[in-house]
């Protein structure tokens, strides 16, 4: 019976958990204006005080992307950087007052890595959300 309980409560928590991500997707969304189109991919993780969620993608050379990452219901609480597969860094959101998205152009198709961490100031434990959305 205690296991039935425990077992409940973990459900339940990973209810919530996924409720709580579906909020924050919806905020990141309005980032992904009509000038850009999803990949489609929704980048989640639950995160903790000092855990850093990776992420991998390929982007193609000469088109224009925007990168929207989110954590909780208010822009600015998710710090992100991408690096290219050898780990050089390409983008860091914290030296643009923690920027909600970034819009950039590769000159060559890329495999990059997008790392994203809860800023330390907004909270210890949240769901982050990256969107990547392409220029129409």
């Amino acid at each position: 019976m205690k296991g039935l309980f425990t077992l409940a409560i973990i459900a339940l928590s990973a209810s919530f958990s996924f409720a709580q991500c579906d909020i924050t997707a919806d905020v990141c969304q309005k980032h992904i204006t009509d000038d850009f189109l999803s990949d489609g991919q929704h980048y989640r993780a639950l995160l903790l005080t000092d855990q850093v969620a990776e992420f991998n993608a390929t982007l193609y050379g000469g088109t224009t992307y925007r990168i929207s990452a989110c954590s909780g219901t208010q822009d600015g609480n998710l710090l992100f950087r991408v690096t290219d597969k050898d780990r050089n860094l390409i983008f860091r959101n914290v030296e643009h007052k923690n920027a909600p998205y970034w819009d950039f152009q590769l000159e060559s198709t890329m495999d990059v890595i997008i790392e994203a961490e809860l800023d330390p100031i907004a909270g210890n434990s949240g769901c982050a959300v990256m969107l990547i959305g392409f220029k129409r």
